[in-house]
């Protein structure tokens, strides 16, 4: 008997006629999971997570794509915003116009994204929290850091899909030219993920780029020398590394941000206020007011009298909340509070969660910058080969010009008396042009370019594609004058095919494009970091992540610091003298040491101040390439100028540091004194008003120290009658300056060199050292006016030195106790000037004269005479009218031996 579900005709023959449908059964728990895959996976793929290669959204992208299709460029006039919705709607995405333009906005918020891909004409919102205006108001256009985005689009550097109704086609990805993803952040809440990437400085993701590029395996250590951290488009600061390193390194970890506040003194008696002058990102200035508002009247903050807000752009203060306090109230407690229980302080999220190849994918540092340049040489590779296939079809073109061009008057005679277009293209297709006739009529540059592409032939003939060119030539462009710009363009197009070919035939041609648009892209849209990175508690310690080796550092005369690894040196070879590359007009290297990684450089500024410098901070470079201010590297003050540096690999007893001030000053301080590591620098030395630091050296017990002075007077004493003093001392008499005079150099004696002394005239002598003089018996350490000890002073006599410059009393520095006037370093006259340096030489050194009109004289100084003390020296450097010498340094040589270590 059969089934009574069955039909009568078979298990696939329609039911009959009145007869109920047969329904399937169905797991209603397959069916929901089924469906709900299928939605997550939309949302992820298709809404909320960005692509790895352009950082976008497929709503930001279309959005940007619909504006490039209006033409709505960096240099056009704005539109509507209406407009621009709609044509996103009508073409690419219709999810509804809220959604598009609250996208919109958000591209064109300078305080959401780093670098804004859309300019908004309008009230797009504000910082404040103030909601932008409706679309049909505000007006928009794209950016130039967008263009870059969008540049190549039409060239089939990328693929291209069907769009929702299959009427137009969109891009799956856009070329990118910077890394967008890094650059601007992303924010993405998917199905069960999510995604929390901050915004960056371009400037840092570029050279990171072209560090990776240079150097493929380069770690993450070496990545986060290069990118610090975060770079928030409302500034702050980020408390403490460890979130950053985790996240860099396995794709999440959390950092705590901080807005800045000052505590401000606003008058004499009068309570000190607290002024905010930035919000941590993402929050906006009203809600943090309210915020503060709350927690006072909670009393959850107390003897706050009240906040007011006087931020205001115009003023260029975008943020400027400033708190009273009552008088019973701390300041610093209370900002302290307010780190805690506001949004004053935030804790952030990073996860660098992207779409890799349609899957997401939680990405370090290092991954997330490969990924982006995988995408730049594929858009490269693809670009030059759309465009070597336009060449090619040109060039095809106009080889059949050239062949027209080679028989015109059989080409007009066939066109003449050719019924039809068609007719006459068939005929053209027959014509035989031998190649004598070729070369006569094009010429050999021409002749030669054609053979190289379609070979050594007794004749040309034309294809249909050619023929169909020729037949749609202008009667004007079979002039002679066209003829020319015919061949001129057919070798052009020769020399740019080959240039494409050269490009594809190896990566490192492709990576090198993409590095100088790196370099451009950094130079063109590369500002300075806004967030700042400080120590905090949990702070991982990055020396962790350093390597210690030791490093070539250079720092040039113009301040330009950079550091090598020795192996730099060690791969040239042994005995050359090697390539000096990198360094600007007229600059030269003054100081040559090698350190390593985890040393410390000893900053002196000319007002005193002392900066530590790790050499590991010291930006990376090649030996072409010209380094990094090092006032950038230290975020020096206006008024300061670093004069010295002493490379110092630990701080250990025994060693002091001995300094010099244009008053005369000499103040020797035990170097543990400095090992205090403070961020903000130290006081090396307290300077009287009007006087500066010239000079600061690292001496052992046993040193001698020279002083010259402007009038041309040298003392020559021992470190050891400087007694050690406090770190904010401001030292004692080194020399005793005559009227109008003051120091300008100091030198620790070289048994095995000689003293150069120059001066303002051109002229300069070397003079030796000299043996050693015994103190006077009897005499004592002569202090200044901020010792405790008093004064004792030698009795002063006129000096008795010889005007024979071969003199033996003239050919040498006696030894004398510190404070005294010295004796004669060179005659002062008006011929040759007052001096302006000295500097301890041996043969074969070189020196660098610079003088006050900018001109740069590069000598050895063996071809200066040695001669005594008390003479007025030899013409060094001639000077034109009007000109004087202003500085001498000695050159640093690169005497680096086969072990690494400097060579004496």
């Amino acid at each position: 008997m059969a089934d009574a579900t069955t039909p009568p005709n078979g298990p696939d023959a329609p039911p009959p006629a009145g007869a109920l449908a047969v329904i399937d059964p169905l797991d209603i728990v397959d069916e929901l999971r089924d469906s709900y895959l299928t939605y997550a996976q939309s949302v992820i793929i298709s809404r909320a997570l960005p692509d790895v290669r352009d950082g976008l959204k497929p709503s930001q992208r279309r959005i940007l794509v619909a504006m490039n299709d209006l033409g709505l460029g960096p240099s056009t006039s704005t539109s509507k915003c209406a407009g621009i919705i709609g044509e996103t709607m009508k073409r690419y995405h219709p999810h509804g116009d809220a959604s598009i333009y609250d996208s919109l906005v958000r591209m064109a918020q300078d305080w959401n994204l780093r670098y804004r891909l859309v300019h908004g004409q309008g009230n797009f919102g504000s910082i404040a929290g103030l909601p932008p205006a409706a679309h049909r108001y505000t007006e928009a256009r794209l950016t130039t850091a967008a263009s870059e985005l969008l540049e190549d689009l039409e060239r089939d550097t990328v693929d291209f899909i069907d769009n929702y109704d299959g009427k137009y086609r969109e891009p799956l990805v856009l070329p990118g030219k910077f890394p967008n993803l890094l650059v601007n952040g992303s924010d993405g809440i998917a199905v069960g993920m999510a995604t929390h990437i901050p915004p960056h400085n371009l400037r840092e993701v570029c050279t990171a780029l072209t560090k990776l590029i240079d150097e493929p395996d380069a770690t993450l250590a070496d990545l986060f020398q290069i990118i610090p951290g975060p770079d928030f488009p409302t500034g702050g600061q980020i408390m403490g590394r460890q979130g950053i390193v985790d996240a860099y390194s396995r794709g999440a970890g959390k950092i705590t941000l901080r807005a800045r506040a000052d505590i401000v003194e606003e008058g004499r008696g009068k309570t000190p206020v607290i002024v905010i002058r930035e919000v941590p990102f993402q929050v906006t200035r009203n809600a943090l007011t309210e915020e503060i508002n709350q927690l006072v009247k909670d009393e959850r903050i107390a003897n706050v009298r009240g906040i007011r807000d006087e931020s205001s752009a115009r003023n260029g203060e975008p943020v400027r909340l400033v708190i009273e306090l009552t008088n019973k109230g701390d300041p610093h407690l209370i900002l302290n509070q307010l780190y805690q229980y506001s949004k004053l302080q935030k804790t952030v999220s990073i996860i660098m969660l992207a779409l890799v190849d349609g899957r997401p994918r939680e990405l370090t540092l290092k991954e997330m910058l490969q990924k982006f340049l995988e995408h730049r040489v594929h858009v490269i590779r693809r670009r030059t080969e759309f465009l070597l296939r336009e060449a090619k079809r040109r060039g095809h073109i106009l080889e059949g010009q050239l062949i027209a061009i080679a028989d015109i008057e059989n080409v007009i005679k066939i066109c003449r008396t050719s019924p039809n277009r068609t007719e006459a293209k068939t005929r053209l297709q027959g014509l035989a042009v031998p190649s004598s006739l070729m070369q006569r009529a094009i010429g050999e540059a021409a002749f030669d370019a054609l053979q190289r592409e379609l070979g050594t032939v007794s004749e040309y003939r034309m294809t249909e594609a050619q023929a169909e060119a020729v037949v749609r030539l202008q009667l004007g462009q079979l002039a002679a004058l066209e003829s020319d710009e015919i061949l001129k363009e057919y070798l052009q197009l020769r020399d740019l095919i080959r240039g494409y070919e050269t490009l594809l035939s190896d990566d490192a041609n492709v990576r090198a494009v993409i590095r100088d648009d790196l370099e451009k892209m950094a130079a063109k849209y590369g500002d300075a970091r806004r967030t700042e990175i400080t120590d905090g508690d949990g702070d991982v310690d990055m020396e962790d992540l350093i390597v210690d080796e030791p490093n070539v550092v250079t720092i040039t005369h113009e301040g330009f610091v950079k550091r090598m690894p020795l192996t730099e040196y060690r791969v040239q070879g042994r005995g050359g003298k090697g390539v000096q590359g990198g360094l600007r007009d007229n600059d030269f290297v003054e100081h040559f040491f090698v350190a390593s990684t985890k040393a410390y450089l000893l900053c002196f500024a000319n007002t005193g101040q002392m900066y530590w410098l790790k050499v590991y901070r010291i930006p990376q470079a090649a030996r072409t390439n010209a380094g990094r201010s090092i006032a950038n590297v230290l975020s020096l003050k206006p008024e300061e100028k670093i004069t010295s540096i002493v490379p110092v690999r630990e701080f250990s007893e025994g060693y002091q540091l001995l300094m010099t001030t244009r008053q005369g000053t000499v103040k020797k301080t035990d170097l543990m004194a400095y090992s205090n590591v403070r961020n903000g620098g130290i006081i090396g030395i307290t300077l009287d008003e009007g006087d500066e630091l010239i000079n600061v050296a690292l001496t052992k017990p046993g040193d001698e120290i020279i002083l010259s002075t402007q009038k041309g007077m040298a003392i020559r004493f021992r470190e050891s009658n400087a007694r050690p003093m406090g770190r904010t001392a401001r030292g004692v008499k080194g020399i005793k300056l005559g009227k109008d005079d003051a120091l300008v150099g100091m030198v620790v004696a070289d048994p095995d060199g000689v003293l150069l002394t120059v001066c303002e005239n051109g002229y300069g002598k070397r003079t030796p050292f000299g043996a050693n003089t015994p103190m006077p018996e009897g005499a004592t350490d002569s202090d200044d006016d901020n010792a405790t000890e008093p004064e004792v002073v030698e009795p002063e006599t006129e000096s008795t030195d010889s005007e024979n410059e071969n003199d033996p009393s003239n050919m040498r520095y006696r030894l004398q106790r510190r404070g005294g006037k010295g004796v004669k370093d060179v005659k002062v006259t008006a011929k040759n000037g007052k001096v302006i340096g000295i500097t301890s030489v041996r043969d074969g050194d070189e020196i660098m004269l610079i003088t006050k009109d900018g001109m740069v004289t590069r000598s050895r100084v063996d071809a200066i005479r040695i001669v005594g003390r008390n003479t007025q020296g030899v013409k060094v450097m001639n000077l034109s009218d009007g000109d004087r010498i202003v500085s001498v340094a000695k050159v640093a040589q690169d005497n680096v031996g086969d072990a690494g270590e400097v060579k004496e």
